[in-house]
């Protein structure tokens, strides 16, 4: 089965709808005018339920089907990123250093598409619980909405989420059982010495020295504690120190971020980076005080989920477009609190050759709307089938 034909009906408009969420970005909790727009197309389309306010500008709506059932949920992220845009598009964003260069204005767009189809076809049994939440790039909007218990207050059994890919054929569908995206954390080191003149080194305790020396041995982490086969990123990203060439100065900050999939490796990596601080510092005669900050948790497909999500994918793109044991990727996604509150499955929809995601060019591909809404829907359909 293709693209539903009700669905490829609706082309033009989810364009204009995307377009617009384009040109109106928000950033994290603030997504009030998305979720407005949003919740003006649900009422259009006549959902059943609209609850707003969930997770701060979070909204849940549900869909009635035919007879009763279990409540399947289905996600997409609304929010967008602190970037300034430069593809030149006609419907580029009129917000300033804002942009949607992660396509959440796509991934919201094909929710509303599926909300649409499925509010006004109703071919299923029990409920469909759409879910638009912000935060998902910074904040942990998904956590938020979780732990204002909206699993356990709308009844939801499984849930579902999907991520455009750039670079991957336009359409083609990708997933994996278990671990698809890492456990995302942030370290960040302050190194506290003694500045002093730069020709005077000796009357120092040089913070810059011990600095690089940290660093250094961060990279043995990976190296050196970790079986060289199972993943794990370790990456400084920033140091910062000094104010000019003669003077030594009397801190320096390091920060970086920390990618595993396994908990004891996470572990490890803490208790890595706390030693090598104090080793480090005692070594330099400075102190360097880590302050480890856990982020988003692995992002982990059901098997039995991520097999059913294939099946309908395999519906949708042609069963030589669906590849369902794709190789785990080191980047974070907040859909992982949903996932461990409930059974579900994460994937990727290929839009296309052009620039990657979090990049100024980059641009969602409308013609992969159709599909995104297509498979949402084909989810609630098969999962639920009307009797």
């Amino acid at each position: 089965m293709p693209v539903l034909n009700r669905i490829a009906d609706y082309t033009d408009e989810m364009t204009a709808w995307r377009r617009h969420l384009h040109q109106h970005p928000e950033l994290g909790f603030d997504c009030h005018e998305t979720a407005a727009f949003v919740a003006a197309r649900l009422r259009e389309f006549g959902v059943d339920e609209i609850h707003e306010g969930i997770g701060q500008t979070g909204i849940v709506a549900i869909v009635n089907g035919r007879g009763e059932g279990p409540t399947i949920g289905l996600r997409a992220d609304m929010d967008a990123l602190p970037m300034e845009e430069t593809t030149g598009a006609e419907w580029a964003s009129k917000v300033p250093g804002r942009m949607h260069a992660c396509g959440h204005d796509g991934h919201t767009t094909m929710l509303l598409g599926a909300a649409k189809y499925l509010a006004e076809t109703r071919n299923f049994a029990g409920r469909a619980a759409l879910i638009f939440q912000p935060a998902e790039e910074n904040g942990g909007g998904g956590d938020a909405m979780v732990r204002e218990g909206m699993m356990e207050r709308f009844g939801i059994s499984r849930v579902f989420a999907m991520h455009n890919s750039p670079n991957h054929q336009a359409g083609n569908i990708y997933t994996t059982p278990g671990p698809i995206m890492a456990a995302v954390d942030s370290f960040e080191i302050d190194v506290k010495g003694r500045g002093g003149h730069g020709a005077m080194p000796h009357l120092t305790a040089d913070p810059v020295v011990a600095a690089v020396a940290i660093v250094n041995a961060i990279q043995t982490i990976s190296s050196r504690n970790h079986y060289a086969l199972d993943d794990l990123v370790v990456s400084v990203t920033q140091i910062h120190t000094g104010s000019a060439d003669n003077i030594v100065p009397d801190d320096a900050w390091i920060c970086g971020t920390v990618r595993t999939f396994d908990p004891q490796v996470r572990e490890m990596v803490r208790r890595r980076l706390t030693e090598i601080c104090a080793g480090q510092g005692a070594a330099y005669d400075v102190s360097a005080e880590l302050n480890y900050i856990e982020g988003y948790p692995a992002t982990v497909n059901d098997p039995d989920q991520a097999g059913f999500a294939a099946e309908v994918a395999r519906e949708v793109a042609g069963a030589a477009n669906v590849e369902d044991s794709v190789g785990r990727e080191m980047g974070a996604e907040d859909f992982s609190y949903m996932l461990n509150a409930r059974p579900g499955c994460y994937l990727f929809l290929g839009q296309g050759e052009g620039p990657g995601v979090h990049n100024p060019g980059y641009d969602f591909n409308d013609e992969i709307a159709p599909v995104g809404a297509s498979f949402f829907a084909r989810l609630v359909e098969r999962g639920q089938p009307a009797s």
